[in-house]
């Protein structure tokens, strides 16, 4: 397939599933409010979760345009998710502004690595994240350094700007939004190395805020809540930490003030089930939503439902 008919069909996949949330009827397993959201009148951005197209797997893709039309990536997913990604972007101009990174685990680099590859009309100013030393990438994971080592590569081959982040605290504005960055690598984890090491990012206007956990574990968590900026994790929306499973832990759900629940999450996930029936399988999710349930939430947004706009 030629880039012009990829690009074509990209865009008829990105409309396809747009006109299909927009008429969708909530699934009975999600949580109410988990279709649309209602965005403030008074917000300078508009924030779009991401489906998941292939069920088997799990991914995080975010992406944000604000009132002037400047776009924001966050993550962006799985590889095979590149194509209606691809698609997205297209629609909304193929400029990115700024492309944050959480951790370059495969379902959250996997598509833009795609494009490092094979970028066609995408144009990506600045990506963001905090880069895992080679040391560390080489040791703690195995399994996974040979795509983090690509991607880094990839990356650097580009002459796309890159800011490497080592500190948290850096501040980017973009048409009056504010990004910021509340935590980064932590390389002293070796458990759960990658997702222990998420860089978070913190996202707010005058009306509504954000905050993105990546996939922080209970180590990363509990840092965080000794940190001198855990008073700015109070948000309107808040990123359930790696899909909502296995991730930070209940105190940390319950000490951070937050309004609804941001699911990155497949419908297997979400209800725990690997084939064998509800809650039978070996991730943490069903006990996540009871902390949710405990904690007073009722406004959820799950990836599994397809396209949330909030």
């Amino acid at each position: 397939m030629t880039t012009q008919n990829r690009i074509k069909a990209s865009r008829r996949a990105f409309i396809s599933t747009s006109m299909l949330a927009v008429g969708a009827t909530m699934l009975p397993h999600l949580s109410a409010g988990a279709t649309t959201g209602t965005r403030a009148r008074k917000s300078r951005f508009t924030l779009w979760q991401l489906p998941l197209h292939q069920t088997a797997t799990q991914g995080n893709s975010y992406v944000f345009r604000t009132d002037n039309g400047q776009i924001v990536v966050m993550d962006g997913g799985m590889p095979s998710e590149a194509e209606y990604l691809r698609g997205f972007l297209a629609m909304l101009g193929n400029s990115v502004e700024a492309w944050f990174i959480s951790h370059p685990h495969i379902d959250h680099i996997g598509a833009l690595n795609e494009f490092l590859k094979s970028p066609g009309e995408i144009r990506i100013k600045t990506v963001y994240h905090s880069p895992l030393s080679e040391e560390f990438y080489n040791k703690v994971e195995p399994d996974n350094r040979n795509i983090t080592d690509e991607f880094y590569k990839n990356l650097k081959k580009t002459g796309i700007q890159v800011v490497d982040i080592t500190a948290p605290g850096l501040t980017v504005d973009i048409d009056r939004v504010t990004f910021k960055i509340l935590a980064v690598k932590n390389e002293e984890f070796t458990n759960n190395a990658y997702n222990n090491s998420s860089m978070v990012v913190k996202v707010w206007d005058a009306a509504r805020s954000a905050v993105f956990l990546g996939d922080a574990g209970v180590e990363e968590g509990k840092k965080i809540m000794n940190s001198s900026l855990f008073d700015e994790y109070n948000c309107d929306f808040l990123q359930m930490a790696h899909h909502g499973q296995n991730g930070v832990n209940r105190d940390f759900y319950r000490a951070v003030k937050f309004n609804a629940c941001l699911w990155p999450t497949p419908l297997w996930l979400w209800n725990n089930d690997p084939g064998t029936g509800y809650n039978t399988g070996k991730w943490n999710t069903v006990e996540t939503r009871k902390w949710m349930d405990e904690i007073g939430i009722k406004k959820h947004f799950v990836a599994a439902e397809g396209l949330c706009v909030i």
